[in-house]
């Protein structure tokens, strides 16, 4: 695949135009493609909205200090949108296409299916879908070795991750393609498997949940609750990832944590996994034992230790919360 691959979308949605947004950002053509048949006059429509859309969030990426005002214009110009009827153009021309209709599995086999007959045979063809597993798709397209799932979170133009979750029929050096073109455009990508949820929206139901659950049981208002989460959970966890916080307190914490509020609680949902008692079996309790779901030999712990405390100072400036200390003169 070139540095400057050019994208198709099939859809031109929100999805659609979150994509084209951040492809065109990095320098590359994207077409979104109109799947559904409209009379001229609703294609008009609609592609007057999309473009509108596209410049408007260019518009408040400028706003932001991302880009210039002039540079607004030229951006926009490297996404165009066509009907279906003139899709075949755009689909011969592009080296990646991703879809983003509703989340309908026959509708996404039908669209699928009809791009895979129109791409040249090593074009890489992506679904975007939140919920479908992959392998409920990958029959309806041609060469399936060249499909899989690319799972953005929206904003798609400013959120980094993008969750990459292959097939059972995908080449691994499809994978590793899509790694580097993802890359290119500064996302970062995490290959996980092809299960319900992939790895975020798996995480972000339990708390959203959670959080909802606490608000109806009286635990605190909405509000101080979303405060704990972005001065306490988010700020944490935008240092450490979960299973690093695990490995940094200890396994064992988590574990008698865990029994405590199981019982307390009277539910089996805070119940720990089996891996953290197998952990703690076998001393990987975290960064005191050397390992525990990472690997921390041969590491000096206390570099790595301060690495992280930096972040979490960086993060209280940002939050307008470092002060200096008071002193007794």
């Amino acid at each position: 695949m070139t540095p400057r691959a050019n994208i198709a979308c099939l859809g031109a949605g929100r999805m659609g135009r979150g994509i084209a947004v951040a492809f065109a950002y990095a320098g590359h053509s994207v077409t979104m493609i109109d799947v559904k048949a409209r009379s001229a006059e609703d294609f008009a429509r609609l592609e007057a909205d999309a473009l509108g859309e596209v410049g408007k969030t260019f518009a408040s990426l400028s706003s932001l200090g991302l880009l210039t005002e002039a540079d607004v214009a030229p951006l926009v110009a490297r996404v165009a949108v066509v009907p279906t009827s003139r899709s075949e153009p755009a689909l011969s021309d592009a080296q990646m296409v991703f879809e983003g209709v509703p989340e309908i599995v026959e509708l996404k086999r039908e669209v699928l299916g009809s791009a895979s007959r129109q791409v040249r045979p090593d074009t890489i063809i992506a679904s975007t879908t939140s919920t479908i597993l992959v392998d409920d798709l990958s029959s309806a397209v041609e060469s399936p070795r060249r499909f899989l799932n690319v799972h953005w979170l929206n904003p798609a133009y400013l959120i980094p991750l993008v969750e990459v979750s292959p097939g059972k029929a995908t080449d691994p050096a499809i994978i590793d393609e899509v790694k580097v073109l993802l890359e290119g455009i500064g996302k970062v990508p995490v290959v996980c498997a092809a299960t319900p949820g992939f790895i975020v929206p798996r995480i972000q139901a339990l708390a959203m949940n959670e959080a909802a659950r606490m608000v109806e049981e009286g635990v605190a208002s909405a509000e101080e609750i979303d405060k704990a989460i972005r001065y306490g959970f988010g700020f944490r966890y935008a240092v450490l990832g979960l299973l690093e916080f695990i490995d940094w307190g200890g396994g064992d914490i988590l574990y008698y944590a865990s029994r405590y509020l199981e019982g307390a609680l009277g539910s089996d949902r805070y119940r720990a996994p089996e891996v953290i008692s197998r952990n703690m079996q076998e001393g990987k309790i975290g960064l005191r034992t050397g390992a525990g779901f990472l690997d921390y030999s041969g590491l000096d712990v206390d570099a790595y230790r301060l690495e992280r405390l930096k972040a979490m100072v960086e993060l209280l400036r940002h939050f307008g919360l470092a002060r200096p200390p008071i002193l007794d003169r």
